[in-house]
C-alpha cells in the first residue's frame, strides 16, 4: 500500500522494542517543546531504532536528528490542529486502532503472540495508544489541507527530470509484467451440504446456550480471528464483504445469524457490540474445499489451454474467457499492490510467481501451477511473462509514472517546507542544546 503521508512517522507500541522489554529502563527527559507539545528522549530513541529496523545504515546520532525533525513536524501539525479546532471522532479512532491491531496480529501470527511479546492485552494496547492515534489523525487532517491538492503537470515532470544530474538519475532494476489465467475447481454439492450441516449444528448448540467463542476457536477456518473466539474488532460499512455486512449490521446484541455465503466461504455471525456506525462481531468461517479429483481436472483444463496457446490455435485473450479470476477484465494482468500498476521488481513478486516466470522468455506461457487465492482457496493458474525490462537509468519514456511520483513528492515537500517556515516563526519552539549539531532541513529556532 502506498503511504498517504510522507512527512510524519508515528512510532506505536508495536515498533518500540523498549516497551516489550521493560527491564531496559531509560531515564527520560524533555528534549524539545513545540507550542504546548513535548518530545521525550525515549520517544526519540524509539523512532531512531525503528529507522535502523527498516534498514537505515547512518550513524545513530544522525538517525536521532532525522527522527527529531520528523517529530517536530508532527508536533507542529498537532499544535495547528488544536488552533484550527480539528475534531476526530471516537469512531475514527477506534477504527484506526482496530486496523493497526489487525495488521500487527497478522505480522506476529496471532493475537496471543502479540500479547505475549508485549506483555499486555490488546485492550491495554489500544487504551495506551488511543491518544497517540487521536493526535495522528488530527495531524493527518492538517497535512491533507497543506499538500492534499498538490498536483504536477507534464511540463513540471519533464523539468524535474531534466534537473536531475546525469550521475544521480536512479537505476531502475529489472521489472516484470505477468498475466494469468486462473481455474478454481468447482466444489461438489456434497461438500457444501456437509459444511451447512456443520454450521447448523454449531448454531443450534449456540442458540441453546453454548458459547459462540468456543466453537469459533475450535472450528473456524479464519486464522485471523479464530484464536480470539471469532472476534473481528470494529468495522465500518464498506470494509467487509457486502453479503456479510448486510446480515451483520442487522443483528441485535448477542443474536446469531443464519448461515450465509461470501467469497471467503460459509459463515455464522454473532453481534458483540454496535458503536455508532461501527460493529464488532464474532464469526465462524468454514471454507469449501475441492476434492483431489476436481483439482486434477482444473490442472488438466489449464494445461490444455496452455498447449492451444503455444500452438497458436487460440490467443491468450481468447483463453481468458475460461478464467475464474475477476482480474480477467484487465487482461489477466497481475497488479502490484505496492505501486498500483502492473510492473513488479523481483522482490515485489510473490516468490511462487517469480520462481515460475523468471525461467520464461517474454511471451512464453507456463504449465499449470498450484496456488492459493487471497481467501486461501486452492486453485491452479497458468502464467504468461508479458514483459521483462533490463536494468536501466530512469527515463521519461519507460518510467514516466515513477518520475511523476518523484516530482509530486518533491513539490509536496516544498509546500510542506514553506508551511513549516511560516508556522515556526509564530510558534514557541525549544530544543535542548545537545541537538544543536543536527543539520535539519528546516530552521526551528529563531
Amino acid at each position: 500500500m502506498k503511504p498517504k503521508h510522507i512527512f510524519i512517522f508515528i512510532v506505536l507500541l508495536f515498533l518500540i522494542a523498549g516497551q516489550a522489554h521493560p527491564q531496559d529502563v531509560l531515564i527520560d527527559e524533555v528534549v524539545a517543546v513545540v507550542g504546548n507539545k513535548i518530545i521525550l528522549e525515549s520517544d526519540l530513541e524509539a523512532q531512531a531504532m525503528q529507522f535502523k529496523a527498516q534498514g537505515a545504515t547512518l550513524a545513530h546520532s544522525t538517525l536521532k536528528c532525522q527522527a527529531l525533525e520528523d517529530m517536530l513536524i508532527q508536533k507542529l501539525l498537532i499544535n495547528q490542529a488544536e488552533i484550527d479546532s480539528v475534531q476526530v471522532t471516537e469512531t475514527q479512532i477506534e477504527s484506526t486502532l482496530d486496523q493497526r491491531i489487525r495488521y500487527y496480529i497478522s505480522q506476529f501470527g496471532s493475537q496471543d503472540k502479540l500479547e505475549a511479546f508485549y506483555g499486555k492485552s490488546v485492550l491495554e494496547i489500544k487504551n495506551e495508544f488511543r491518544d497517540v492515534i487521536r493526535d495522528q489523525l488530527m495531524a493527518d487532517e492538517v497535512q491533507d489541507k497543506i499538500i492534499g491538492k498538490t498536483a504536477v503537470t507534464p511540463s513540471e515532470v519533464r523539468a524535474f527530470y531534466n534537473n536531475i544530474p546525469v550521475d544521480n538519475i536512479p537505476l531502475i532494476p529489472a521489472e516484470y509484467e505477468v498475466r494469468q489465467i486462473v481455474k478454481k475447481p468447482p466444489v461438489g454439492i456434497e461438500e457444501i451440504n456437509a459444511i451447512r450441516g456443520r454450521l447448523k449444528s454449531y448454531r443450534d448448540r449456540i442458540v441453546a446456550g453454548e458459547r459462540f467463542a468456543t466453537f469459533a476457536a475450535l472450528y473456524s477456518e479464519d486464522p485471523g480471528s479464530s484464536s480470539r473466539g471469532g472476534e473481528l474488532g470494529f468495522y465500518r460499512r464498506g470494509e467487509l464483504y457486502p453479503e456479510f455486512e448486510a446480515v451483520a449490521f442487522n443483528l441485535e446484541k448477542g443474536q446469531v445469524s443464519d448461515i450465509l455465503k461470501t467469497q471467503a466461504g460459509y459463515h455464522i455471525i454473532q453481534m458483540i457490540e454496535r458503536r455508532g456506525e461501527t460493529i464488532n462481531v464474532r464469526h465462524i468461517l468454514i471454507k469449501p474445499k475441492p476434492s483431489p479429483i476436481e483439482l486434477e481436472q482444473a490442472k488438466k483444463s489449464l494445461d490444455s489451454l496452455a498447449t492451444l496457446i503455444r500452438q497458436k490455435k487460440i490467443t491468450f485473450d481468447e483463453a481468458l474467457k475460461h478464467c475464474d479470476d475477476p482480474g480477467k477484465t484487465h487482461g489477466g494482468m497481475l497488479v502490484n499492490s505496492y505501486t498500483g500498476n502492473t510492473r513488479f521488481e523481483a522482490e515485489q513478486l510473490d516468490p511462487q510467481v517469480f520462481f515460475v516466470v523468471d525461467k520464461l522468455q517474454v511471451s512464453e506461457i507456463s504449465s499449470a501451477v498450484p496456488f492459493s487465492d487471497e481467501e486461501g482457496n486452492s486453485a491452479y493458474r497458468i502464467l504468461l511473462l508479458s514483459d521483462r525490462t533490463t536494468p536501466h537509468r530512469a527515463n521519461l519514456r519507460e518510467d514516466y509514472n515513477r518520475v511523476q511520483n518523484w516530482a509530486l513528492e518533491e513539490k509536496q515537500k516544498k509546500s510542506m517546507k514553506r508551511w513549516v517556515e511560516e508556522k515556526t516563526r509564530k510558534t514557541y519552539i525549544s530544543i535542548v542544546d545537545r541537538y544543536d549539531p543536527c543539520e535539519f532541513d528546516n530552521k526551528w529556532v529563531y
